[in-house]
Protein backbone atom coordinates (compact mmCIF):
# COMPACT_ATOMS: atom_id res chain seq x y z
CA UNK A 1 0.00 0.00 0.00
CA UNK A 2 1.54 3.50 -1.11
CA UNK A 3 1.80 6.16 1.42
CA UNK A 4 -0.83 8.45 0.00
CA UNK A 5 -2.94 5.35 -0.01
CA UNK A 6 -2.44 5.04 3.61
CA UNK A 7 -2.83 8.42 4.15
CA UNK A 8 -6.19 8.82 2.76
CA UNK A 9 -7.65 6.02 4.94
CA UNK A 10 -6.33 7.93 7.96
CA UNK A 11 -8.26 10.86 6.56
CA UNK A 12 -11.22 8.85 6.13
CA UNK A 13 -10.95 6.92 9.14
CA UNK A 14 -10.33 10.41 11.49
CA UNK A 15 -13.78 12.18 10.06
CA UNK A 16 -15.92 8.74 10.45
CA UNK A 17 -14.78 8.85 14.54
CA UNK A 18 -15.34 12.70 14.25
CA UNK A 19 -18.90 12.42 13.28
CA UNK A 20 -19.35 9.19 15.65
CA UNK A 21 -18.28 11.32 18.87
CA UNK A 22 -20.95 14.16 17.55
CA UNK A 23 -23.58 12.70 16.62
CA UNK A 24 -23.89 9.60 19.35
CA UNK A 25 -21.42 9.87 22.11
CA UNK A 26 -21.92 13.76 22.78
CA UNK A 27 -24.70 15.86 20.53
CA UNK A 28 -25.33 19.00 21.01
CA UNK A 29 -27.44 19.57 23.65
CA UNK A 30 -29.86 22.79 23.48
CA UNK A 31 -30.66 24.02 26.77
CA UNK A 32 -32.25 27.13 27.60
CA UNK A 33 -32.69 28.36 24.12
CA UNK A 34 -34.95 31.65 23.52
CA UNK A 35 -37.77 31.24 21.48
CA UNK A 36 -36.47 34.31 19.50
CA UNK A 37 -34.29 31.81 18.12
CA UNK A 38 -36.86 29.92 15.83
CA UNK A 39 -36.98 30.21 12.40
CA UNK A 40 -39.55 32.75 10.64
CA UNK A 41 -42.04 29.54 9.98
CA UNK A 42 -41.87 28.42 13.92
CA UNK A 43 -42.36 31.91 15.38
CA UNK A 44 -45.47 32.57 12.94
CA UNK A 45 -46.91 29.34 14.46
CA UNK A 46 -46.13 30.55 18.15
CA UNK A 47 -47.82 33.94 16.99
CA UNK A 48 -50.77 31.93 15.15
CA UNK A 49 -51.08 29.46 18.75
CA UNK A 50 -50.84 32.49 20.74
CA UNK A 51 -53.89 34.01 18.22
CA UNK A 52 -55.66 30.87 18.80
CA UNK A 53 -55.64 31.28 22.78
CA UNK A 54 -56.65 35.01 22.29
CA UNK A 55 -59.76 33.96 20.68
CA UNK A 56 -61.11 31.69 23.31
CA UNK A 57 -59.68 34.22 26.42
CA UNK A 58 -60.33 38.12 24.68
CA UNK A 59 -57.66 38.83 26.99
CA UNK A 60 -54.94 40.89 25.07
CA UNK A 61 -52.42 41.69 27.94
CA UNK A 62 -52.28 38.01 28.04
CA UNK A 63 -51.39 38.07 24.70
CA UNK A 64 -49.04 40.61 24.67
CA UNK A 65 -47.06 39.03 26.92
CA UNK A 66 -47.12 35.77 25.29
CA UNK A 67 -45.94 37.55 22.35
CA UNK A 68 -42.98 39.04 24.71
CA UNK A 69 -41.87 35.88 25.24
CA UNK A 70 -40.50 36.01 21.44
CA UNK A 71 -38.15 38.97 22.07
CA UNK A 72 -38.41 42.89 23.30
CA UNK A 73 -40.16 43.97 19.94
CA UNK A 74 -43.56 45.73 19.61
CA UNK A 75 -46.09 42.89 19.67
CA UNK A 76 -48.20 45.04 16.34
CA UNK A 77 -44.87 44.42 14.45
CA UNK A 78 -44.36 41.50 15.45
CA UNK A 79 -48.01 40.65 14.32
CA UNK A 80 -47.90 42.25 10.99
CA UNK A 81 -44.88 40.92 10.08
CA UNK A 82 -46.47 37.14 11.09
CA UNK A 83 -49.32 38.44 8.74
CA UNK A 84 -47.49 39.04 6.11
CA UNK A 85 -45.35 35.99 6.43
CA UNK A 86 -48.40 33.97 6.83
CA UNK A 87 -50.22 35.25 3.69
CA UNK A 88 -47.25 34.56 1.60
CA UNK A 89 -46.92 30.67 2.70
CA UNK A 90 -50.47 30.14 2.06
CA UNK A 91 -51.89 30.38 6.40
CA UNK A 92 -55.77 29.14 5.48
CA UNK A 93 -58.01 32.45 5.52
CA UNK A 94 -59.22 31.49 9.30
CA UNK A 95 -55.96 31.52 10.51
CA UNK A 96 -55.53 35.02 8.80
CA UNK A 97 -58.86 36.09 10.08
CA UNK A 98 -57.44 34.87 13.53
CA UNK A 99 -54.17 36.75 13.59
CA UNK A 100 -56.31 39.65 12.05
CA UNK A 101 -58.71 39.35 15.23
CA UNK A 102 -55.49 39.10 17.31
CA UNK A 103 -53.71 42.03 15.94
CA UNK A 104 -57.04 44.15 16.41
CA UNK A 105 -57.08 43.35 19.91
CA UNK A 106 -53.38 44.09 20.73
CA UNK A 107 -54.00 47.22 18.76
CA UNK A 108 -57.10 48.51 20.71
CA UNK A 109 -55.65 47.59 24.05
CA UNK A 110 -52.04 49.41 23.43
CA UNK A 111 -53.76 52.72 22.33
CA UNK A 112 -56.00 51.73 25.62
CA UNK A 113 -53.11 51.55 27.56
CA UNK A 114 -51.11 54.97 25.93
CA UNK A 115 -54.38 56.90 27.48
CA UNK A 116 -54.17 55.38 30.64
CA UNK A 117 -50.74 56.51 31.30
CA UNK A 118 -49.96 60.34 32.00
Amino acid sequence: MSRWTKFVIAILIGIALGFFYGWVVDPVDYVDTTPNSLRQDYQADYVLMVAEAYQDERDPAVAAARLAFLGAQDPIELLSRTYAFAADVGYTEADLATLDDLYDGIQEWSVDQGEATP
